[in-house]
């Protein structure tokens, strides 16, 4: 009996570990008349049973580190007797693949948003001003900075803003190499985004990453809403601002004109994220998420789990699901890559939890990524894509991304997704325009204390007020009422403009 922690959540019945529940801030457990030493914060894990030396701990069923001494009921789980070792994962191919059971065509659902044509389909209607070297950010951010004041004054119909999308490199590096593959995938997939109704792309003009190629192979032409320019052409700072001033202003007729239409869910593709994560992310936040997940493919929506580092440990869950053999082996060449990538760096992929998720309640990466892939729901996984690469491929796909948040949505942004689904333990405040972002708090405590930038909250499932189920589909719904057109906390803030960070790989010269 854990006296003064009655409630501690149980996540499976072979588990070994329990979590204080969020409603305590933080307790000692008593076991059989022995009182633990020290109090345990809510979201840690408690000792259900004796675990001895060396023997595996278990939460979720699976294993998530190994006993660095030996632990009696009631102790606190963590970095103190908790550690991980090589664990021997099963890669079974495409085992759990069942094919889904698709919502009949007549009776799909459907949103309102922006039919680009072939194919593409935005929730948001921005104009982006994409910055392709350091050198242009402050023209490029002052041109957005005019509109953003001339939009407060006078306001404009259906146009949610100008969009300065600046970042710290462009020159200096080998566009042959990985680094600059990703690169150009990853502006060539911005410029296509079809949260976008206008593109003004501008550089220096001497930088080693230059915007003719990039647009050469995008299959991009100059028109009335796509235009580039060079600062270097236009004879400087001041007079480059002005001149980009003059672009948007003609293209802000065209890009107003549009309006939503009733389109089909398929039109929808959400990327499944996580940041700030905590012990309660794989309880209620991650797997409510899933389950609006399977809802959406269900309708014939993508969704588009990410963060590599964040599913190691746990890939082998999703390999079951692989839709073909050659999907399985694809994401554990992507698993391999980064084996390799972290050593040639002197890292390692344990490099992982982050000292909030510590504090929060995560001790090993196979904790924390077990609860991570539960943002993936039950259904097939249908394709592995590299970093920024264009999804194409309807249903449940992963996107080979770093575990660094902004990089990793910038890699989802730029492969098409035109919605952000972000679960969250700690808190997060970032916005990702052009795509809106949804918070999803996985505890009341935090949800409570960051309200006005949360805007679901999980912690109703460790509240005991609601299921995961019930959860998942809420999340389902606001969903399809911010695709079309529903402002997040972000949004009513202008919050994101800051959040565009390609993955820099690669010596910079």
């Amino acid at each position: 009996m854990l006296a003064d922690l009655p409630a501690v959540l149980v996540l499976n019945p072979k588990d070994n570990v329990g979590v204080v529940p969020a409603n305590v801030d933080a307790g000692r457990a008593l076991v059989h008349g022995v009182t633990a030493g020290e109090r345990i914060p809510r979201g840690h894990k408690v000792a259900l049973a004796p675990i001895a030396e060396g023997a595996p701990v278990l939460k979720y069923g699976q294993i998530i580190g190994y006993a660095t001494r030996a632990i009696r009921p009631g102790e606190h789980v963590h970095l103190q007797n908790l550690a991980i070792l090589d664990v021997a994962l099963k890669h079974e191919f495409c085992i759990d693949n069942a094919p889904p059971v698709m919502v009949p065509q007549a009776m799909r659902r459907t949103f309102e948003g922006y039919d680009r044509g072939n194919g593409r389909i935005g929730t948001r209607n921005y104009i982006g001003i994409l910055s392709t070297v350091n050198c242009s950010a402050t023209v490029s951010r002052y041109v957005a900075e005019h509109y953003a004041r001339k939009f407060r004054e006078t306001g404009h119909d259906n146009i949610d803003g100008v969009v300065a999308l600046t970042y710290g490199g462009g020159c200096a590096l080998n566009l042959k190499s990985e680094g600059g593959r990703i690169l150009t995938r990853t502006f060539k997939g911005y410029a296509r985004n079809p949260n976008f109704g206008g593109i003004l792309m501008i550089g220096l003009g001497c930088e080693t990453f230059q915007y003719g190629p990039l647009v050469e192979e995008a299959g991009l032409e100059e028109g009335k809403t796509f235009r580039t320019m060079m600062i270097q052409n236009h004879g400087g700072t001041r007079k480059t601002i002005e001149a980009a001033c003059e672009m948007i202003d003609d293209m802000l007729p065209d890009v107003g004109r549009i309006r939503r239409t009733v389109l089909p869910l398929s039109g929808i593709k959400l990327a499944l994220e996580c940041g700030g994560s905590d012990g309660y992310s794989g309880i209620s936040a991650n797997p409510a998420l899933g389950i609006a997940s399977d809802l959406l493919v269900k309708e014939g929506a993508t969704t588009v789990l990410s963060e590599t580092p964040e599913i190691y440990g746990a890939e082998h869950l999703l390999t079951r699901r692989a839709a073909r053999p050659e999907v399985a082996e694809k994401l554990l060449s992507r698993i391999d890559w980064w084996r390799d990538y972290t050593a040639r760096n002197d890292a390692e992929l344990n490099n992982n939890p982050s000292y909030g998720n510590k504090a929060g309640g995560l001790t090993t990466i196979l904790e924390k990524s077990l609860g991570a892939v539960a943002k993936g729901g039950s259904m097939p996984l249908n394709a592995v894509y590299e970093y920024a690469e264009e999804v194409t491929e309807p249903g449940f796909v992963f996107m080979d991304t770093p575990g660094y948040d902004p990089a990793a949505v910038t890699g989802q942004i730029a492969g098409g997704c035109n919605l952000v689904a972000f679960t969250t333990g700690r808190g997060s405040v970032s916005g990702y325009k052009p795509a809106p972002c949804i918070k999803i708090a996985t505890n009341t405590p935090m949800y409570e204390h960051i309200r006005e930038d949360m805007d679901i909250n999980c912690g109703t499932i460790v509240d005991g007020t609601e299921t995961i189920e019930e959860a998942g589909r809420r999340i389902f719904e606001f969903v399809i009422e911010t695709a079309s057109g529903r402002r997040t906390a972000s949004e009513a803030f202008d919050y994101g403009d800051n959040e565009f960070v390609p993955w820099q790989v690669g010596a910079i010269t």
